[in-house]
């Protein structure tokens, strides 16, 4: 196939309406087809302007032969069950994270669209922040050394406004805190980085508000093949995103300046073995457009999409640990 890839958007919420705007700038490779959204008044103005069509059904994506792929920005248990019926109608598939909720769960969407020959993308646009993506090829070329370890928060408040039935403060979609909604990113960046975990100690608490789930979250995470690395977030702190890695030849430490919604740059501390201490700052750049548009050169076959089903997969079985150890708080083992 040639020509852009026509993707509907299921699910045009605070995430979905974020990657229809940034899609308008995208370059020739994507374009968004359709838009799908149950609460129809909600985004009827919105879909109107942008000259896309809405309806309320996912069977109208499905079945529309413009469509090549879906972009699912849906509430997490619904992902598999929509993963599903995508590669049965021959779709391509970008979710949201997370993947899914269990191990189990992530292995059977990487099979079915491997087993299809479609591409699987995830909603982890932090690899494509620029001094994340330096950070990966140094780490990758050595440069770093052995990594030992990573420290990393990514921290926001924007949940204590929602209303506490909404979706994404509910047990069954989003436990432990904010770990499905903002250091799953920091999990999935130390698995790329250290590979396969072996185990993981997480405490969630509620300190400072009444989000039903817990407003704070750490995890401590021993890697098979050795090191260790740190995540925690908030929802109930001012924004912050951190992410240091350290190895035996030098460190790096990229902090954003801002959310991804609106990305502000970032400031890049580093040191390598014998140097001095530098300190530099990254103009913005918009990571969410970039995932997409990778994504949809993979499907034309233009390049390899970066995230392998490994790391999906063992990602989603070290969440799936975490969310055991934050009800037992003892160390879980990872399968």
């Amino acid at each position: 196939m040639t020509g852009p890839v026509g993707i509907a958007l299921i699910g045009m919420g605070w995430w979905g309406q974020k990657i229809l705007n940034v899609l308008q700038a995208a370059p020739a490779d994507i374009r968004v087809v359709r838009a799908i959204e149950p609460n129809i008044e909600s985004v009827k103005a919105v879909c109107a302007q942008k000259g896309v069509p809405l309806s309320a059904n996912y069977a109208d994506a499905l079945n529309d032969p413009t469509v090549d792929a879906v972009v699912l920005a849906t509430p997490h248990a619904l992902h598999e069950a929509q993963i599903e019926a995508a590669v049965a109608a021959r779709k391509h598939v970008f979710c949201e994270k997370p993947l899914a909720l269990t191990k189990a769960g992530a292995e059977k969407a990487v099979a079915l669209c491997r087993d299809a020959g479609l591409v699987l993308g995830m909603g982890h646009e932090r690899r494509w922040e620029p001094p994340i993506a330096q950070m990966l090829a140094k780490a990758d070329a050595g440069d770093l050394g052995r990594i030992h370890q990573i420290e990393a928060n990514f921290s926001h408040d924007k949940f204590l406004s929602l209303d506490r039935n909404n979706w994404r403060l509910k047990a069954d979609q989003a436990p432990a805190g904010g770990m499905t909604a903002t250091g799953i990113h920091l999990l999935d960046l130390s698995v790329r980085l250290l590979g396969p975990a072996e185990s993981v100690l997480c405490i969630c608490e509620q300190l400072s508000s009444d989000l039903p789930q817990g407003d704070t979250v750490a995890a401590y995470v021993k890697f098979r093949k050795g090191g260790t690395s740190y995540v925690s977030a908030s929802l109930a702190n001012p924004f912050m995103s951190r992410f240091t890695v350290y190895g035996a030849k030098g460190w790096i430490d990229i902090r954003d300046k801002a959310h991804v919604e609106a990305p502000a740059g970032w400031i890049v501390t580093s040191a390598m073995v014998g140097g001095p201490i530098a300190t530099v700052d990254i103009p913005p750049a918009e990571p969410v457009k970039d995932n997409l548009v990778c994504f949809a050169r993979a499907v034309r076959g233009v390049e390899a999409y970066p995230i392998t089903a490994a790391q999906l997969v063992d990602n989603i079985a070290l969440l799936e640990s975490v969310f055991a150890s934050a009800l037992s708080r003892k160390i879980e083992a990872v399968a």
